[in-house]
């Protein structure tokens, strides 16, 4: 049942008028009497976001470790959301900051707590952090691994029982499943190659569960920046075929880590041709009884197929990073025009299969709806243009993806049109108060922003070390840092250079450590800070993991962020005019500021930063050094 704005509102002021009195009494009067800081960044934080919501603009709000960002952005949103009728989103860099936010004793439930407001909020995850049911029956059959039995085992009565559907609840959730890896969780989570809208098992879904639960909020949702973006991409062409939105209409978007929304919009924009997929999809489709012409075409397409990707893998260019770029060579492309008219001819005999019935309707609807999207995904790697192409394993799957270069027209389109307020929040969506790198990264000309620094002394609480190494010596000093047994965050810079350190250990170290992947992250972040383990050893939680106290008293950086030498950032310098200083020197400082940002989360935490440096890094300390919060003594 929706909820009362939390104030009064009377005829001779507007709601805006009464927001801002709201917040000065909030803040000045009400969370002093209940013990909170009076701090002066934050509350004008909270007026800022006030202003931007009745101009409806687009606000960089960018405020230091320790300001209460998030509660300064959560009382206006609350409010405004109930006023204009509609739930604010509050869109997180991933799925485990979403988790963080709504865990038991977080931000919102001490805000739910204080003021009594019988919150209504609900998370809308990634479509990939949801069990599918019919890829687990594929894997059972497939495989005997225990993992699949412990998740059949745990899946409500509903599931595999005639239940009247007012008894079904929300399930298979990723977290739901701690003990999963990513790898085995990837045999059995949602796959875009499932054809939802066709499958029989759709009204017991743990995903469609949950997609009717939260469009029902009516004061906060919270999603990633990924599905934020994959809403935004999808949302016409749902319409238009008659489907829902991903997410429910918004009376205003918060983007938690908004500096981290490019990439999301690229990735939600990618087109990709898996190695495997078509065999699997295929396989389903070669049934008894299909005609022998199909039959015949399905075989050559999957001839075809395998060529090109030999050929592809004979045309990388090489390098050590996970995004391999391709040199699209003549043959490579008349190989790709080959396989689009094949598959063009292929579609026409399906017309005839799904005349006659011999396909099943499900694997029919899901091989016609894969190949459109391959031969798209194919027709846009063969043609002249600016996308982007590199060979990666996702999956544990060669994928061959294809990518924009730019998506501000886009954001500037579906995204940045006027029609509701955005905010920005983050400790780092500048460079030193200079917010052009993000503005110009998502084409957005006209917004107001602010700066305001963090409260706490850093030069009383942090030591930041320097450490001089050979970079073949970084691994075997990580190792010896972990001698004092503090709780220690290792950053990477890639889950290649993670998993490089992850072989160096030497055996029998006796060292508790865990390593982002091995299980859900969620849950091994909240174990950690229960101090079950020493170590956590992790290559993208530079940003929004908020470990207080003793919890994390050593932070470790084996190399300074500087974004990779792939496909995606060499695009990226191509049309840069200075790479060094427009590109490459702006992520590094923004990631090296989230990566510190880890260890100060309270007025009463201590630690030190450990920078891991070899000759290269030591030669441009220039560069870094003045971004620190405090001096970086030598080791």
């Amino acid at each position: 049942m929706r909820q009362p704005i939390p104030f009064l509102l009377t005829k001779d002021k507007t709601f805006f008028e009464s927001l801002s009195e709201w917040i000065g009494d909030i803040f000045y009067d009400v969370l002093p009497e209940k013990g909170y800081d009076e701090r002066d960044e934050q509350i004008f934080m909270a007026f800022q976001i006030e202003q931007a919501l009745k101009d409806k603009a687009v606000l960089f709000a960018e405020a230091g470790v320790g300001t209460g960002k998030t509660l300064a952005y959560l009382l206006p949103a609350i409010a405004y959301a109930r006023y204009r009728g509609r739930p604010a989103l509050i869109s997180c860099a991933d799925e485990t900051l979403i988790e963080q936010l709504v865990k038991k004793g977080g931000d919102i439930d001490r805000l739910n707590d204080l003021f009594d407001l019988n919150l209504d909020v609900r998370l809308a995850k990634s479509r990939d952090q949801y069990l599918c049911l019919q890829r687990l029956e594929g894997a059972q059959k497939r495989s005997d691994d225990e993992f699949l039995d412990d998740i059949q085992d745990s899946l409500p009565e509903f599931v595999n029982k005639t239940f009247s559907m007012q008894n079904t609840f929300p399930y298979g959730e990723r977290s739901s499943f701690p003990d999963v890896t990513d790898e085995e969780w990837q045999q059995v989570n949602y796959h875009p190659i499932q054809n939802c809208a066709a499958c029989e098992l759709r009204n017991k879904c743990g995903q469609t569960i949950h997609r009717n639960h939260y469009r029902e909020a009516t004061d906060l949702v919270i999603c990633s920046h990924d599905f934020l973006m994959e809403h935004i991409w999808t949302k016409e062409t749902r319409q238009r075929e008659g489907q829902t939105p991903l997410l429910p209409e918004s009376s205003l978007i918060v983007l938690d880590e908004g500096h981290l929304l490019e990439f999301a919009a690229q990735r939600a924009l990618t087109y990709e041709v898996q190695e495997r997929t078509l065999l699997e999809v295929t396989e389903s489709i070669m049934v008894d009884g299909v005609r022998e012409k199909t039959l015949n075409m399905i075989e050559t397409c999957i001839d075809l197929h395998n060529e090109f990707f030999r050929t592809l893998r004979s045309c990388l260019i090489p390098s050590d990073e996970d995004r391999k770029g391709i040199d699209k060579k003549p043959e490579l492309i008349a190989l790709g025009k080959g396989l689009v008219r094949h598959i063009d001819g292929m579609m026409e005999e399906f017309v005839f299969e799904g005349e006659l019935y011999t396909i099943p309707e499900y694997e029919l609807k899901m091989a016609e709806e894969y190949f459109e999207k391959y031969t798209f995904s194919m027709r846009l790697f063969v043609e002249e243009g600016d996308a982007i192409n590199w060979l990666e394993v996702k999956d544990e799957v060669e994928t061959l993806v294809i990518m924009p270069r730019l998506v501000t027209d886009i954001l500037d389109e579906k995204l940045f049109d006027g029609k509701v307020p955005i905010v920005f929040s983050s400790a780092t969506l500048s460079i030193q108060k200079d917010f052009s790198y993000l503005s110009d990264s998502l084409g957005i000309p006209k917004y107001q922003s602010f700066s305001v620094p963090s409260p706490f002394d850093y030069e009383d609480v942090m030591k930041v070390i320097k450490h001089p190494l050979h970079q073949q010596d970084k691994n075997q000093r990580v190792f010896e840092l972990f001698a004092s047994g503090e709780q220690t965050l290792v950053l990477f810079k890639s889950k290649l250079d993670m998993d490089r350190f992850k072989r160096s250990l030497p055996s029998g170290h006796g060292v508790k450590i865990e390593f982002e992947g091995d299980r859900e992250l969620s849950t091994v972040v909240r174990e950690f800070q229960d101090g079950n383990f020493q170590v956590l050893c992790s290559y993208h939680l530079w940003e929004g993991l908020d470990l207080p106290g003793d919890a994390l008293t050593k932070v470790i950086i084996v190399d300074l962020p500087f974004p990779p030498q792939d496909p995606v950032f060499d695009a990226k310098r191509k049309f840069s005019v200075n790479p060094l200083e427009e590109i490459d020197l702006p992520f590094m400082q923004l990631r090296i500021q989230q990566g510190i940002g880890r260890l100060i989360r309270t007025s009463n935490d201590h630690g030190e930063i450990h920078l891991l440096l070899n000759e290269e890094e030591l030669a441009i300390e220039h560069l870094w050094q003045t971004i620190l919060p405090v001096h970086a003594e030598n080791v």
